[in-house]
Order: structure tokens, then sequence, then C-alpha cells
């Protein structure tokens, strides 16, 4: 793809792909995408690699990034891969590899399984490496909606993170950590991903709502290390507060952006890092692959390096603005299939765990991800106020309190698939008519009464979580938010 083409104007201008729940739009054309540029099985293609030499301890010897050309020898599916690591009988790893359209000899079936569980010893090393380092790793449940041929939501469940997703996540990150260092050093224009230290006023609101469940934080505000993080993570998983720390923890972290410095990635607690891998999907990773082609031929001169230098702040600008906004497009989405699928359960009541605390109510999330809220104003067995010091509703008079990670039965109220928002009511819980202690009419925030007209507050009211503030905007959704730094139910998309 030549830069300045109308089709490098049109990618530069999308920046990413966009994966909604039922369609992917795409960076470049489908013909592209799906075609001359994608690994299919059997087909030469050409190629950037990253080549890298490890020892039996996973200590990298030796990289190069090269010119190459690749013939994907099977094209395998995740859980099929899956079976390969978990099949022990020699039929039965043939039949597994038959099953996915790979045709091969006995002998080539079996040499192909042991690579790839030599893969994923390798892949469990590196990551075992990064978390002595202090590799964040924030376990969150993702949502996978099934939909039908037209496009009606049939099932909503976890997405569930296997050995062969983190066998290739692993390897991506090791991928884009040699590039980085590599081109790093050379002192050449570039991309990089960048995740910064969180700044000292997250964490010292972070150092209060831990401290009040007896966990703390060493080190200064400015000073916390990624590995302090981990430990505060370790020390809290199985426990009860378990989900809304890790939540807390996750909201004191910065976006993660692109970069024209190498400013390291805290979360992944690496020194270097960009986005090498995915060129047909991103356009920091095209970007690169075209700095680094000239680079192997000897085409950068200072002319060339001039150019990069001017051009380069945008190509970050746009790709962080436009990532930003493939995100957001995607949690819609997913809340819109996911109102309407209860939309179909009215009624119905489900056991849920309080996930988000506000002055007009509070938010419940259902085992299969779902969240809806229970508006205060509906709450009617007492008058319920937001404690902001420590995060609970509490009843006036009763006493009463909803807490972060709290489990609660809720009946589903209400959804607005276009509003894309779900109401529940607490099971059990008389509704209070929307009125406060002098039967004055109130909105979901406790204090601007509804229009004369009966209309609802507006859509903002259902916004984001504001039990915790975050001054740099967000909804305060947890789930899908790759770009602030974590995973996402990506198959190896890399949201690092």
């Amino acid at each position: 793809m030549k830069e300045g083409s109308p089709l490098d104007r049109e990618a530069l201008n999308r920046a990413t792909s966009i994966y909604l729940v039922d369609r992917v739009i795409p960076m470049l054309p489908h013909e592209l995408s799906n075609g001359i540029c994608s690994l299919n099985q059997g087909e030469d293609r050409y190629a950037l690699s990253c080549i890298m030499d490890f020892d039996e301890k996973a200590n990298l010897l030796d990289s190069r990034v090269v010119e190459t050309i690749i013939r994907s020898d099977a094209k395998l599916s995740y859980p099929g891969v899956m079976k390969l690591f978990t099949d022990k009988d020699d039929s039965e790893i043939v039949h597994a590899l038959e099953m996915q359209g790979y045709k091969a000899t006995k002998t080539r079936a079996l040499e192909l399984c042991r690579m790839l569980r030599r893969g994923l010893k390798l892949a469990k090393m590196l990551e075992a490496k990064r978390a002595e380092r202090g590799s964040i790793d924030f376990d969150f449940q993702e949502s996978e909606i099934i939909l039908d041929e037209n496009g009606k939501p049939l099932d909503i469940r976890i997405h569930e993170s296997n050995d062969a997703t983190q066998m290739i996540e692993n390897f991506m990150i090791a991928a884009n950590e040699t590039v980085a260092k590599t081109f790093c050093e050379k002192k050449i224009p570039f991309v990089y991903r960048t995740h910064g230290q969180p700044l000292e006023e997250k964490i010292q609101g972070l150092r209060t709502f831990i401290g009040n469940y007896g966990y703390k934080l060493e080190g200064s505000d400015s000073e916390v290390t990624p590995l302090e993080i981990r430990n505060l993570l370790e020390k809290v998983k199985g426990t009860p507060e378990e989900a809304m720390l890790s939540t807390m923890t996750l909201r004191s972290m910065q976006r993660a952006e692109y970069t024209t410095e190498c400013g390291g990635h805290y979360g992944l607690a690496l020194k270097y890092y960009c986005h090498f891998t995915s060129p047909i999907r991103r356009y920091p990773d095209t970007q690169i692959h075209r700095i680094i082609k000239e680079y192997l031929h000897g085409k950068l001169d200072e002319k060339r390096i001039e150019h990069y230098n001017g051009i380069l702040p945008f190509v970050c600008k746009q790709s962080s603005t436009m990532e930003r906004r493939a995100d957001e497009a995607e949690r819609e989405t997913d809340k819109q299939k996911k109102a309407e699928y209860m939309k179909e359960r009215l009624g119905e009541v489900y056991e849920g765990k309080v996930s988000g605390l506000t002055g007009w109510g509070m938010y419940v999330e259902l085992p299969n991800t779902v969240e809806g809220m229970v508006p205060v104003a509906e709450m009617g067995d007492d008058y319920y106020e937001f404690d902001d010091q420590n995060y609970v509703l509490k009843g006036e008079h009763t006493g009463k309190t909803f807490e972060l990670g709290q489990t609660v039965k809720v009946k589903c109220a209400a959804c607005d698939i276009i509003a894309r928002t779900i109401d529940f009511a607490v099971d059990g819980m008389e509704p209070a008519q929307n009125r406060n202690r002098s039967g004055m009419k109130f909105d979901r925030n406790g204090k601007k009464p509804f229009r004369q007209d009966g209309g609802k507050p507006k859509k903002g009211n259902q916004g984001g979580k504001s039990f915790f503030p975050m001054k740099n905007g967000g909804n305060g959704n947890s789930r899908n938010n790759g770009s602030r730094f974590g995973k996402g139910k990506n198959n190896g998309r890399g949201k690092h």
C-alpha cells in the first residue's frame, strides 16, 4: 500500500478495524483483509517476520526482523488447537486435525501437534517471566453474544480464554516488544504503544479505597510499580471483594496510546513496546511495517527521516482517537444487543452482583455479564442515599446497605433498545413510585425533578458509574476497554 494513495488515506482515516457484535468494519477492503493479505492455508504470502531464538529457559538469545514468504500449513481454530493440547491418542490427534480441514500424513500431523505443544510450553514460560517483572493481569469476564441469521440475540455467555488464545497472545507480546526494542535502539522515527505510569491522584484515590478493606500499596504515589499492583490483585483473588477492587484498580490506570517516543508499557511491565503484528487491521502496524521495509532496503535517508518526523505525530493522534471510537462502538453495540436480549425476559428473576454505585442507583451484573441499573427512586422500602466515603447505598431509616460485590436478586423491569439501557428492580422490594420523603418526584440522580410532561431523564443520566472519579472521561465500563490497557476478547487481536 503506497503512502498517500487513496487506499492509504482511507486506511489512516479509519485507523483500525471495528469488531461489532454482528459484523466487522475493516480498515482495509475485504478483498485485502480477508483475501490477498490474509495467511490462507496452502498459499504463499509476503510478510515481515520477527524471528526470535530462545533458550530452554525462555531467554531471548537472538532476533531479527526480515522480509519473508510464508505459506500457512494449517488454518486451525482455537477450540481445535485446545483439543490437540488435551488429546493423548495419536488417532484422536489426526482426527482432530482432519476435522479442521487439515489433510496430511499421520507423521506430519503428529509433528504439527508436537510443535504446538512446544509453543505452549514456551508461551507459558514467557508469561511467567513477565509475571515476575510485574505484568498486570485483570481477569475480567467478557461476553460472547450469540446471534441468529437475522441478528437477534439467542444467548449471552462468558467468553472463555484458553491456552490456545493465550499462546498466541504471549507470542504477539514477545514480537511487539522485540521489534520496539530493535528500532528504538536504532533511533529512527517509529510508532510505539505507550502505557504510562498511573497519575498520582488516581493512586491516592485507590489507596484510600483499598484501605477500607485492609489492603495497602507500597511505595509513594508517584512510584508505585506494576509489581505492587499485581501483588494487590493476587492478594484479593478469591475474596468477596475481588471484582470490586480489581475494577477500582483498573480505573486508576491510564489509557494506552500511540506515541512517537518509546515510553514503555506499564501494564505489561515492559520498557519497549509497539504494535507490529496486525498491519491489515491497525494503521500503526501498517506504518511501522513501511518504515521497517525502508530501513531494510537502505532507503531511510535523512530526507525520509525528516518526512516521518513530520507525519508520525498525526498518525499517533489519529490512531489513538479512532481506537477509542472503535472501542466505544463495540461497547455500545454489545449494550444494544444485551438490551434486546433482556427485553424478551421482562419479569424474570436473576441473581447478580452489585457492580456499580451512584447517587441515582446501583448497577447489578448477572453471571452472563448483562448489566442493568436499579434506580434509587424505585427502591421503595427506604430512602437510599449514596455514601461516597464508604461506597455504599444506605437506607436512611433501616440502615440497610448495598455495597460493591454484594449478591442481590433482581427482576428485569424495563429495557430500552434505542437508549441501550436495562432497568432492574430488587426482587421482593415494592417500587417507590419515584417519590422522596416529601413526595416530590425525583430523577435518577436524586436531585433534579422529572419534567412536568412525565418525560424520563436524559440518556446521560445512565452514564458512567460515578463511585470512582474519572477526570479524563470514560464510561466506567471495565469490559472490552482494551484501549485503557487490558486484554479484550479479541482472539489474538492484541488490545494491549
